[in-house]
């Protein structure tokens, strides 16, 4: 996959979330997410984490690791939602992952403090 067809699926995924910002909550899963609040996007960000740690354990012990990608998937998604509560977008994390590429994470890390 290139670059650039991840970032259009970002941005596809984006777009649909903000448009459900503005529909009845029982019209998609989405649109009750937000009408719940950011305390249940958060919960679902927390429980898809978890998720997929228990995933790499699994597969740890001999499980496929298809199930990563899946929990992956879950867990990015529910970011995404998390983004767009918060009125961000994709791009302002590609932006701060390029800002960070080539730069040591040591480096990186000792400069936040």
């Amino acid at each position: 996959m290139n670059k650039s067809m991840s970032n259009n699926t970002l941005r596809d995924v984006a777009d649909v979330l903000e448009a459900r910002k503005s529909a009845e909550p029982d019209s998609s899963y989405v649109a009750k997410l937000y009408d719940k609040g950011l305390d249940a996007i958060l919960k679902k960000v927390g429980e898809e984490a978890t998720e997929v740690v228990m995933a790499a354990k699994d597969t740890e012990n001999g499980k496929s690791p298809d199930k990563i990608v899946y929990e992956v998937a879950d867990l990015w998604f529910h970011t995404l939602v998390l983004l767009a509560q918060q009125n961000l977008h994709p791009d302002d994390v590609l932006k701060e992952l390029e800002r960070r590429f080539g730069t040591s994470g040591l480096v990186e890390k000792a400069s936040r403090q």
